[in-house]
């Protein structure tokens, strides 16, 4: 019986095809480095999460990703890595109590300091259209001022 004749690829040429493929996966993500503003001091911890869906939204335990680090006065850069390009919101809080939660009065007007992108002026809830903005594959800078 005849085999099938079946191409043979260099050795070489299969490892360069392999490299090609894995830049290529990688390209197609992004950093994104938020640069926290405004900090009023270093007690607890800063967090910040970071939304693709609207409807998951202003649920930390729902974001695609959460940093966190200790806080620090004045300004602090928190990075989110791997991040696929696409349209993001971003919330941003001084958990000063360091409980892993943003503390609100009535169940809704924060205690702590906390920041959203793009800095809009808001009166209630905040919205997913107000917040986002655009990944794309490279390094994205996001500033975010916290207000107490």
């Amino acid at each position: 019986m005849k085999r099938p004749f079946i191409p043979r690829l260099p050795i070489q040429g299969l490892l360069l095809s392999c490299l090609l493929a894995s830049g290529a996966a990688q390209a197609q993500v992004a950093t994104v480095v938020v640069t926290l503003k405004n900090v009023r001091d270093n007690t607890g911890n800063l967090r910040v999460s970071l939304y693709n869906d609207p409807a998951t939204f202003r649920k930390e335990d729902k974001a695609l990703q959460v940093v966190s680090a200790p806080a620090s006065p004045g300004e602090a850069r928190l990075v989110f890595r791997d991040v696929a390009p696409g349209r993001y919101a971003i919330m941003a809080y001084h958990d000063a109590d360091a409980d892993g939660k943003l503390d609100l009065r009535l169940g809704m007007f924060p205690t702590e300091g906390y920041g959203l992108s793009n800095n809009p002026r808001i009166f209630g809830p905040p919205r997913f259209a107000d917040l986002e903005s655009a990944v794309g594959s490279n390094e994205t800078s996001i500033n975010i001022s916290i207000s107490y």
